[in-house]
Order: structure tokens, then C-alpha cells, then sequence
């Protein structure tokens, strides 16, 4: 299983972006996905989450209202629709995927990340 994110780039405050990552390979094996985010020197942050079995979406306090997760099933893909951007969105973004209800930092797969930088 592979996953291939992209997306990113740099962008202005109050820009958007919209992340993509791809599942390629035994994608069967991957069941729920999420996006994570790190920046250097600091731990990665769980940012949004999908659950395939009800759809259920889950965010991070410092995202709601603001990036929306969702999943073309048909394509084994997800995205991340990330608005009202801000400097501190600035982070390399990851998205990774695992089995149905795994704990979002226990995903079995993960891409290999796609940088974002908001600039003021």
C-alpha cells in the first residue's frame, strides 16, 4: 500500500488549499483515514480524520470550521479542503490510512508528506 499526498504550496493568510492523497496498491487495506501535520522540532498533530464505516469526520479544535476532510471512495482518494489558512497551518502535512476504528496515530500507512507555508 502506498499513499501519495499533494497539494501543497505556499499561499497567503486567508488563502486555500486543497490536499489530495491518493491509496494506491492493496487499498482494501485501507479502511479510515486521516491528516496529520508536523512542524520541525515539534510532534505531529492530528489535524482531520474520516471514518469509512458511517462517514463520521473528526477534527482538530484549532481546524473546525475551517478544513473540511472528505473521501472519493471510487478513486481511493482523500482530501483536505483547507480554507481561511494561517500561519500557523504552516506544517508539512501527512495523510495516512489504517484499519476500521484504529486509533488516528496508529495508522498502518502513511504518505509522505506535502508542505504547506502560509505566509503573512
Amino acid at each position: 500500500v502506498q499513499l501519495q499526498a499533494s497539494g501543497g504550496g505556499l499561499v497567503q493568510v486567508g488563502d486555500s488549499l486543497r490536499l489530495s492523497c491518493k491509496v494506491s496498491g492493496r487499498a482494501v487495506s485501507v479502511i479510515d483515514m486521516c491528516w496529520f501535520r508536523q512542524v520541525p522540532g515539534m510532534e505531529r498533530e492530528f489535524v482531520a480524520g474520516i471514518r469509512r464505516s458511517a462517514g463520521d469526520k473528526y477534527y482538530a479544535d484549532s481546524v473546525k470550521g475551517r478544513f473540511t476532510i472528505s473521501r472519493d471512495w471510487a478513486k481511493n482518494t482523500v482530501f483536505l479542503q483547507m480554507n481561511s489558512l494561517k500561519p500557523e497551518d504552516t506544517a508539512v502535512y501527512y495523510c495516512a490510512g489504517g484499519r476500521e476504528s484504529s486509533a488516528w496515530n496508529t495508522m498502518n500507512y502513511w504518505g509522505q508528506g506535502t508542505q504547506v507555508t502560509v505566509s503573512s
